[in-house]
């Protein structure tokens, strides 16, 4: 498994689904899928994309730091 960074190309808002997506190994589309469906259950899944989006560093960036 790789490190969790956002990359710079192949996200939509924040890249934390297309992050998510390289980490496990599926496609970015499927884990928007996920995402947008598991908003429709109750609890802090809009609050925990935007911690992720706050907290992940760029691509760029964690290359720089390793």
């Amino acid at each position: 498994m790789t490190a969790l960074a956002r990359p710079t190309h192949g996200r939509m808002i924040g890249g934390v689904c297309a992050s998510l997506a390289q980490r496990f190994g599926t496609s970015a589309t499927t884990m928007r899928v996920i995402f947008v469906a598991s908003c429709l259950l109750p609890g802090p899944q809009f609050l925990l994309y935007i911690a992720l989006w706050v907290f992940l560093p760029s691509e760029d960036k964690a290359r720089r730091t390793w």
